[in-house]
C-alpha cells in the first residue's frame, strides 16, 4: 500500500521527549571534510532506554506480530539484516518476535514488561531528522469513496489498471526496478506524467472504477488503496498495483510553498475546503505531482502493505525499509488527536505504542519519517488527515547468548 502522506513537510521542531531525553545522535564523518552523513540507527544503552508503556490493548499487536512472522518465515533462513553494527539472521528475527510476543502475553504489569524488554533486547533509535532524533510522524487510512464500476451519472473520474504500455526494467548500475515505456524507436523512456496521461487520455480502456470527485481519485493515489461504495450499497476494494515511477511531489507542500496554508494547518479537510472555493486551481495543482498510481482489485480482508501483509490499524506503519529494519519490533513516542462524540478533535494526547514496519511509500524516505496506518472510516480519516507531529522511533531485537555473556 505504498502512499503516502500529504503532510510531507519538515517543520522546524525539537522532538518532544515524553519519557526521557535521547542520547546524542552519532555522525559518520567522511574523509576529506565532506558533508556529515547521519547514521540511520544508533544503539541505546540499557540504562538509557525509555519506558516502553503501550497505550493500546494487545490483541491487534499480537495479530500484527503473527503476520510479520509469516513474512519473515518466507525469507532465506541465512539472510541477514544489519542494524547499527549488529547482524541478525532471519531466524534470529523470527525468534526475537516470538520472544517479544511471549513477554507481552505473559506479563500484565507494564513496568515489569518494560524492564524485561530493556534487559533482554537490544534497543536501537532511528536517527530522525535532527540532532535530537526527531521523527516526522504522519498518518494514512483506507478511504471509502462513492463510485461506480461503469461511467454513469456523476461518476466520471477513473482509477486505472496497470496499462500494457508500462514496462519495468532493472537498472544495470544499481539493480533497482525502473518503470517506463518503450517508444516507437524501441528506446526505453520514462513513463508519461500525470498531466500527460490525463490530458492525452492515454489510459483509455484501462478503467477499473469511476469516482465522482477528481480529488477523491487523487487521494486514492496518495493513500494507495481503499474501498468504493457502489450505487447498490455494496463495496468494492481497490489496491495499489504499480506506479509510473516518477517523483512524488507533495500537494500539502505545494500549499505551503504558495502561501495558501501555513504548514501547521495543512490537512485533507483544509485542502478540500480550498478546492471547493477555488475549483479553477484543482487540475493544475494536482498535476504538480507527476507520479501516477495504478490499481487492481483489493482484498476483502483489508488493505495490504508493501510486504504483502494485511495492515493492522494503529499497529502497522510505513517506513523506508532501505535504512530502517523490517524485521524488528518498533516503538513510537508521539502525540495523537482525541476525538469527541461528534468526531471532531477535542484535544491532543502524548502516547507510546508498539508497531510493526509493514509498509512503505514514495514520501516516506530516510531515517526521519514514519507513517502510521490509522484504519478506515471517518475517525481514521480525521486522525490521519491531521497527523503531522514530532516523535521518536525505537526498534527492539532480542539479544543473543553471546550478548548476555558480556556485561553491557
Amino acid at each position: 500500500m505504498p502512499r503516502r502522506s500529504e503532510q510531507n513537510v519538515a517543520p522546524g521542531y525539537r522532538c518532544l521527549s515524553f519519557f526521557f531525553r535521547a542520547v546524542t545522535c552519532c555522525l559518520l564523518l567522511a574523509l576529506g571534510g565532506c558533508t556529515p552523513v547521519r547514521v540511520p540507527l544508533v544503539e541505546v544503552a540499557t540504562n538509557h532506554a525509555p519506558l516502553f508503556i503501550d497505550d493500546l490493548a494487545i490483541e491487534d499487536l499480537l495479530q500484527a506480530i503473527d503476520r510479520q512472522i509469516v513474512y519473515l518465515q518466507k525469507l532465506p533462513a541465512e539472510q541477514e539484516t544489519s542494524i547499527a553494527g549488529h547482524r541478525f539472521s532471519a531466524i534470529h528475527l523470527i525468534d526475537s518476535l516470538g520472544s517479544f510476543r511471549d513477554l507481552v502475553v505473559g506479563q500484565t504489569n507494564p513496568l515489569e514488561l518494560s524492564r524485561l524488554l530493556r534487559e533482554q533486547f537490544h534497543v536501537f533509535q532511528a536517527a530522525g531528522r535532527t540532532a535530537d532524533h526527531a521523527m516526522l510522524v504522519t498518518g494514512y487510512y483506507e478511504p471509502l469513496f462513492a463510485g461506480s464500476l461503469t461511467k454513469e451519472g456523476p461518476y466520471r473520474f477513473p482509477l486505472y489498471r496497470v496499462p500494457d504500455s508500462l514496462v519495468v526494467r532493472t537498472d544495470p548500475a544499481t539493480g533497482d526496478k525502473q518503470p517506463g515505456r518503450i517508444d516507437a524507436a524501441g528506446t526505453f523512456r520514462p513513463y508519461w506524467t500525470r498531466k500527460e496521461l490525463e490530458d492525452g487520455q492515454l489510459l483509455s480502456g484501462q478503467e477499473l472504477v469511476y469516482l465522482r470527485d477528481p480529488l477523491d481519485a487523487y487521494l486514492m493515489h496518495v493513500q494507495g488503496s481503499g474501498r468504493i461504495r457502489l450505487p447498490d450499497g455494496s463495496t468494492h476494494a481497490v489496491q495499489f498495483a504499480a506506479t509510473n515511477g516518477l517523483t512524488y511531489n507533495s500537494l500539502g507542500k505545494l500549499f505551503v510553498d504558495r502561501g495558501i496554508l501555513p504548514r501547521n494547518e495543512v490537512s485533507i479537510p483544509a485542502i478540500r475546503a480550498y478546492f471547493a472555493d477555488h475549483p479553477e486551481d484543482l487540475e493544475e495543482m494536482l498535476h504538480h505531482n507527476p507520479r501516477y498510481v495504478f490499481f487492481r482489485q483489493g482484498d476483502r480482508l483489508g488493505p495490504r502493505g508493501s510486504l504483502g501483509l494485511i495492515l493492522t490499524p494503529n499497529r502497522s506503519a510505513a517506513i523506508d525499509h532501505r535504512v530502517l529494519p523490517t524485521g524488528a519490533i518498533g516503538f513510537l513516542f508521539s502525540k495523537r488527536p482525541v476525538l469527541d462524540a461528534s468526531g471532531s478533535i477535542s484535544h491532543w494526547r502524548p502516547y507510546g505504542r508498539f508497531l510493526l514496519p509493514q509498509d512503505s511509500g514514495a514520501a516516506i524516505t530516510g531515517p526521519g519519517r514514519i507513517d502510521l496506518f490509522c484504519g478506515s472510516g471517518p475517525a481514521a480519516e480525521t486522525i490521519a488527515g491531521h497527523l503531522n507531529e514530532p516523535g521518536e522511533l525505537f526498534f527492539l531485537v532480542k539479544k543473543s547468548a553471546t550478548d548476555f555473556a558480556s556485561p553491557r
